[in-house]
């Protein structure tokens, strides 16, 4: 098949990066266009960057020029890897002139009228476009990167349980804070109890991800979540401990059962970027481990262990979720994948 060109804003970051190591070797979609600030227009991507990804710079890309995030770009759709800064601006305005938007961003996450996708979980909310006041373009948001695994994790719950309650623990990798990031020596031999804002989306987009949709927009599921947001010396990968209170009664073998038997629309479909099996259950008492877990299925896996009996609530258990990955440009390749297969882009 011919490929589908793509661009992408804020390409010289790290989850811009993270969409040009991916898109590079990706069977549907070709990049024609890296858009960045002002400072790195006009140079050539590979000089203006420092490339940070395990796989080494494609030459082609690397030659390309970089130009100003201006609706100019020759495809339909574009990626957003953006500061949250500059983002909501520009976002809008190459929605405004007929672009499909993809944006890892949190500017529009929470609007109304804009999907908060994860495709394996609420696909259905693809139909929020419709109604989008960006005519024939649109915007469409994948969440923060901790709330994509633990909202993975509980959706075999909610849908089988139901939930009522959750607490949430985070110990989150520092490439989720960009480069260059966390300062050495505020990181090494240390732990940084607070990441500024993170705590506010753990404990609200779940909810939207989790909501019914209705014409008039979603209809949030309805729980709670208290969430606490830490920073440790982790390169990729993000880890949270959830206690979580169920609505009705659960055997340990009957949940474990369906986070591995779970499958969504992108499964279905047998879309590329989709792993075979989304949640994978570790019985190892030491699992998961960001070392050895985080790259399962090309890093698009969450995985989940130490399911227990919790005192306070009904159950806990650890999850790990690659937050550049499945947690960011990942899931964004996953959504761009499912607008193709419904015949939403050319």
């Amino acid at each position: 098949m011919k490929k589908i060109p793509v661009g992408i804003l804020g390409a010289t970051g790290m989850v811009g990066q993270k969409f040009v190591e991916l898109l590079s070797s990706h069977p549907w979609f070709k990049v024609v266009a890296l858009g960045a600030s002002d400072r790195s227009v006009g140079k050539r991507y590979g000089s203006a960057i420092n490339w940070s990804m395990q796989k080494a710079l494609p030459a082609q890309i690397g030659e390309m020029e970089i130009v100003a995030c201006e609706p100019n770009f020759n495809c339909d759709i574009v990626f957003s890897g953006l500061d949250s800064s500059v983002a909501g601006e520009i976002e809008e305005n190459f929605a405004l002139a007929g672009y499909k938007v993809i944006s890892n961003s949190r500017n529009h996450r929470m609007d109304p009228d804009v999907p908060l996708m994860i495709p394996e979980i609420n696909s259905d909310h693809l139909k929020l476009i419709q109604n989008q006041r960006y005519g024939k373009g649109a915007i469409i948001t994948n969440p923060n990167c901790s709330a994509i695994g633990i909202a993975m994790a509980l959706k075999p719950l909610v849908d089988h349980w139901g939930v009522e309650k959750v607490h949430a623990v985070t110990l989150q990798a520092i490439s989720g804070a960009g480069y260059p990031g966390v300062p050495s020596l505020d990181i090494l031999d240390n732990a940084i109890p607070f990441i500024s804002g993170e705590e506010d989306k753990v404990e609200t987009e779940p909810l939207k991800i989790l909501g019914e949709f209705h014409k008039e927009g979603i209809a949030p599921y309805p729980m709670q979540i208290s969430a606490t947001c830490t920073r440790v010396a982790v390169n990729d990968g993000h880890l949270a401990c959830l206690s979580v209170k169920l609505k009705k009664k659960a055997r340990r073998e009957e949940i474990i059962a369906a986070w591995n038997n779970y499958v969504g629309e992108p499964q279905s479909l047998n879309l590329p970027t989709a792993p075979h099996q989304p949640i994978v259950y570790l019985e190892d008492e030491r699992h998961p481990q960001p070392k050895l877990h985080r790259n399962l299925e090309n890093g698009m896996v969450v995985s989940v262990g130490r399911l227990r009996e919790c005192p306070l609530f009904d159950w806990k258990f650890v999850l790990l979720s690659h937050n550049t990955v499945r947690g960011a440009a990942g899931c964004a390749l996953l959504i761009a994948e499912l607008l193709a297969k419904q015949g939403l882009i050319e």
